[in-house]
């Protein structure tokens, strides 16, 4: 059903006057407000007048651009107004939630401050208390806020969902008046907003008038972000509740460049690309006080800070720190603080410090490789020039070909403020049973009432009646059988009510509520007779990855996986055939789709002026002016294209090339598809599934953003699999595609485990992941059995095919095919041309040292060069 009202999200197109603001502060937060700032932020003029007016408003702001401020100045001047009246009263008034801990820590420190000066410039105390409330909370400090509670309550999506089923601390959560929701971009596009956007709903219930307050860096589409913070008034008909959109997020300046380490980015040598990329880092650090540099793995953040310390051992001593997840949070704490007070010269970071931590003054971003996103890239970025009116200053370090055409296109794509969309999860069952159950603990709650609360929710707008009736009766033991596997009945339902089940209801939620799936190590072994040899470790999102028969590299040796069993990965080390899956795939970040369609654009441009027999010069100034990037850059870039154009012809966004050829008795059947990895995850399997189910071969896989690639011992008709993927049936396909793989398994242990059908704690007791593993082993089959659709299960399949394949945006590129938008071509070719040659070597340099990669490249591309020399001599004949 089409929106009834999309008026009530509306954009802000004015701001109010200065004076309007001030007619309405108190005299002490006037007095303290213009004590600190010479006059009001952009944000501050379009969104504190709402805030006072208790309207749901959603910022949108770069860093640094006062939106926390803006959030708080309202509800400050309101606190500060009561107390001073004598009306302030012992009861929670504000709850602020944001994704991480740290950022909590940042609130905390930067209200009380503010505060202090309240209360120096008004010569009293004004008493006003604010308190934090995470997983870390000490239960003294719990207690103490049961008997006087906070009138600024500090948290995280988690411990609120724990307050709303707490018996005696939800009776301080009924008259709260404003909620504000930090970093919001973070939190929709995963199960902890979809955990939140209900969590919320709860809140709603218990005040109906709540004011909404979203705060949000660089996003899009911002009215749908709106929407998933304010839900629906009416679920029936789809009217939503109002919200006003305040949308400055370009207000800053930004001085942006790509830069490339080298003179030719294909024909250096090791030594020289490595030398080289220290050496512009270095020097662009030394050109800054405080430079933050972002990497795109954890094991990248600490080359860098190693190699920075080994070349300049006397510039980067006790002023260079590493800051990513694997690292304690006290170690992480240390970093933050030392950057605060300007104790640091570099950080290196991998994502851990994209959220809007206060980590002090950073003049400088350096960007190695492509974040991926054009919104990544303006977060990060973004972290530099904290302050309102500085300039926010990034440089891209690229290191190969296809990093310098992505870059550019993002860096394009920045400047001209097309933002990629996110992926709002929906209807996700797993987190609806756990909260269902959070609910029923609280009391008896009409089952119509229920299902109409869970509508309200942007994220469950869309649920259907028959799936929610099943989480009911799977959380009140409808499906008995599963007894026997020690899975009960956690909720009483009659016709009419559900309510809570068991004296250890309550406990049970406590200490297993959460949506972030508890990650471990898979042991690799092989097995020698009748004895098993432990190889390695891999982690579990790479197993996620590998079907049968797939090669990969542990410690330098190859091994070919043959199954799984609990937290054991079985590997046969007899194995001849290149790797299909590198060992770093787990922790590359995905090219957006949008993105990924403007890099395709770019190239069909390209293609088309080349067909054209465009001079050279009028190609490179096209590109310079094009893509925002110097000569040298636009003549890298040309050649890149060029090789390939003589060699084969250019894959764009409207045509699909698939390239064949073979190479060591293997066939390969190359897919350009340039449309991001999460598409291309989704039609690797399609097209191996129909391979295996009509032309009854096994493939290898090969995955990467610009597309990928099938290969056998036997001839491979691609063509004709990857015509018969059709839109309407793709679900179908990908389903049975998915059925067996380790993807699917892992996907419902987590599933399993927010459903609370796994419980990690019981009765004080943790189960290790093994023992989750191997209990979600035997639920999986269990399932299956009782129903194929069973909630978890279901939940399981559309997390895979919605979260981690991008199947809205694969049947998009079918239905393109379809209508005929993207014409499909097949090439044959004796080596694979430059473009193909990317996307299979990926995978199989991983064999290779940095070193012999970058010498192997260069060896494959002079025969690439000789080839098309070869070609032009013979037409020349």
């Amino acid at each position: 059903m089409k929106d009834k009202t999309t008026d009530r999200v509306i954009f802000k197109k004015e701001p109010n006057k200065k004076q309007e603001i001030i007619n309405i502060l108190n005299p002490t937060i006037k007095k303290w407000f213009f004590s600190r700032f010479k006059e009001f932020s952009l944000p501050q003029l379009y969104g504190v007048l709402e805030i006072h007016s208790r309207n749901n408003v959603l910022i949108s702001a770069p860093t640094g651009a006062t939106k926390t401020l803006t959030a708080f100045l309202s509800i400050l001047n309101e606190l500060v107004d009561s107390s001073e009246k004598g009306i302030l009263e012992d009861r929670i008034y504000c709850v602020y939630i944001s994704p991480l801990k740290a950022l909590n820590y940042d609130i905390e420190v930067n209200l009380k401050g503010p505060l202090k000066e309240i209360e120096e410039i008004s010569k009293r105390n004004p008493n006003i208390r604010i308190a934090v409330r995470t997983g870390d909370t000490t239960q003294s400090e719990r207690s103490k806020m049961l008997k006087k509670p906070p009138h600024i309550l500090i948290t995280t999506p988690e411990s609120l969902a724990i307050l709303l089923s707490t018996r005696k601390f939800v009776e301080h959560l009924k008259n709260v008046e404003w909620v504000i929701i930090d970093e919001i971009h973070s939190l929709a596009e995963n199960k902890r907003g979809t955990h939140l956007s209900l969590s919320l709903e709860r809140l709603q219930r218990l005040n109906p008038g709540i004011c909404r307050i979203g705060l949000s860096a660089t996003i899009a589409p911002i009215d749908e972000v709106a929407r998933f913070l304010v839900g629906y008034e009416d679920p029936e008909n789809r009217i939503e509740r109002p919200c006003k959109i305040i949308d400055v997020k370009f207000l800053k300046k930004m001085d942006l460049k790509v830069l490339s380490p080298v003179k030719d980015l294909i024909d250096s040598t090791y030594e020289n690309m490595h030398s080289s990329t220290y050496k512009l880092i270095h020097d662009l650090i030394q050109k800054h006080k405080t430079t933050l540099i972002f990497t795109n793995t954890r094991s990248a953040t600490e080359r860098v800070v190693h190699n920075l310390k080994e070349m300049f051992p006397k510039k980067y001593i006790e002023n260079i720190g590493a800051h990513h997840s694997s690292l304690s949070k006290y170690k992480r704490r240390e970093v933050e603080d030392m950057l605060r007070k300007g104790k640091l010269k570099v950080v290196v970071s991998s994502t851990s410090l994209e959220l809007g931590i206060d980590i002090g003054y950073i003049d400088l971003v350096i960007l190695l490789g492509s974040p991926k996103s054009v919104a990544r890239a303006l977060q990060r970025i973004g972290r530099s020039g904290h302050r309102m009116h500085e300039i926010t200053k990034g440089r891209i370090i690229v290191l190969d070909r296809d990093d310098l055409v992505e870059c550019s296109v993002l860096l394009k794509d920045a400047v001209e403020k097309k933002i990629d969309k996110i992926h709002i999860p929906k209807n996700c069952l797993d987190v609806l049973a756990q909260h269902i159950y959070g609910i029923a603990i609280s009391g008896k709650i009409e089952k119509k009432e229920l299902f109409n609360m869970i509508r309200k929710s942007y994220s469950y707008n869309t649920l259907n009646k028959q799936d929610f009736d099943n989480v009911l009766k799977y959380l009140s033991g409808g499906y008995t059988s599963l007894e026997e596997r020690n899975v009960y009945a956690k909720i009483w339902e009659d016709e009419k009510y559900i309510g809570r089940r068991g004296r250890l209801a309550r406990m049970l939620y406590m200490t297993n509520i959460g949506t972030i799936p508890e990650e471990s190590y898979i042991t690799v072994k092989v097995k020698k007779g009748n004895k098993e040899e432990i190889v390695g470790k891999i982690d579990e999102s790479f197993l996620e990855r590998l079907q049968k028969r797939d090669v990969f590299v542990l410690g330098g040796d190859k091994y070919e996986f043959l199954h799984t069993k609990g937290m054991n990965a079985y590997v046969n080390a007899s194995v001849y055939r290149p790797p299909t899956i590198p060992s770093w795939f787990s922790e590359m970040l995905p090219l957006s789709f949008d993105l990924a369609l403007d890099i395709g654009k770019l190239r069909r441009l390209i293609e088309e002026k080349m067909s054209m027999n465009m001079k050279k010069q009028d190609i490179i100034k096209f590109i310079n002016n094009y893509l925002y990037i110097d000569k040298k850059g636009a003549e890298a870039l040309y050649k890149y294209f060029k090789e390939q154009y003589d060699f084969s012809e250019i894959p764009t966004d409207k045509k699909i090339i698939i390239e064949y050829f073979e190479d060591k008795g293997r066939k390969y059947a190359v897919f350009h598809t340039l449309f991001g990895r999460r598409v291309n995850d989704a039609l690797s399997r399609l097209v191996a599934y129909v391979i295996s189910k009509i032309q009854k071969r096994d493939v290898e896989i090969g995955i990467t953003d610009n597309g990928f690639y099938v290969a056998s011992e036997k001839p491979i008709q691609a063509l004709r699999a990857f015509n018969m993927l059709k839109s309407e049936k793709l679900d179908l396909i990908l389903r049975a595609a998915i059925e067996k793989t380790e993807l699917l398994k892992r996907r419902f242990r987590h599933c399993a485990s927010r459903a609370l059908m796994i419980l990690r704690t019981y009765k004080g007791r943790t189960k290790t992941v093994m023992k989750q593993q191997r209990l979600s082993q035997i639920l999986f089959n269990s399932v299956k059995r009782i129903d194929s659709d069973f909630p978890v299960l279901k939940e399981a399949r559309r997390e895979v095919f919605e979260d981690v394949f991008d199947i809205e945006n694969t049947k998009k590129v079918i239905k393109w095919i379809e209508e005929g938008k993207i014409k499909i071509k097949e090439n044959f070719n004796v080596l694979p041309s430059p473009f193909a040659f990317i996307i299979v070597m990926r995978a199989h340099l991983d064999l290779l040292k940095i070193e012999d990669k970058i010498e192997f490249l260069k060896r494959m591309h002079n025969l690439v060069l000789a080839t098309i020399a070869l070609r032009k001599k013979k037409r020349q004949i």
